[in-house]
């Protein structure tokens, strides 16, 4: 047999699949955002109606909790989890907050801006699955909820976070 000519093998090579190997091996990526991972109205619906209520129930504890320190404008900026296209398990899933506080120089009316953020990782039991989190938080109050294969909440969860 004899050897190919080196421009054919790299002609051979310039296909996608040489140049990417990785998504040659795979047409889907194996974790998702949740919300790539729904494919019905009702599932998005449920998604959003969770989200809006987790920021509602740390709106009204704020005050007396997390807010109470030099961060006392707390403010959730987005629930994200990675969920696992073939099975919906969670991979992972972090809310995001961000506060400042700021400081009026009363001399030249200077303001003096100090902002943090911070990444609260979710306290979810392995193999949690996406439509199973979202259907045991539904209700109320699904910041005090306790967490589906825990003993904890996503309360509990940021107390150790913020």
């Amino acid at each position: 047999m004899r050897p190919r000519p080196l421009h054919a093998a790299l002609a051979a090579c310039m296909s996608f699949a040489c140049l990417h190997p990785a998504a040659a091996q795979t047409t889907h990526p194996p974790y998702v955002d949740a919300l790539e991972y729904f494919t019905t109205d009702a599932q998005y619906d449920a998604w959003f109606t969770l989200t809006a209520q987790l920021e509602r129930n740390f709106d009204e504890i704020c005050g007396d909790t997390f807010c109470e320190g030099d961060y006392s404008n707390l403010t959730p900026l987005r629930l994200r989890c990675s969920v696992m296209t073939g099975s919906g398990r969670i991979g992972r899933c972090v809310w995001v907050f961000a506060g400042s506080y700021e400081d009026i120089d009363p001399a030249n009316g200077d303001i003096a801006v100090q902002a943090q953020s911070w990444s609260c990782v979710l306290p979810l039991a392995p193999n949690t699955r996406i439509d199973g989190l979202v259907a045991a938080l539904a209700g109320e109050s699904p910041l005090f909820t306790t967490l589906p294969g825990t003993q904890g909440s996503i309360y509990d969860g940021l107390g150790d976070c913020l």
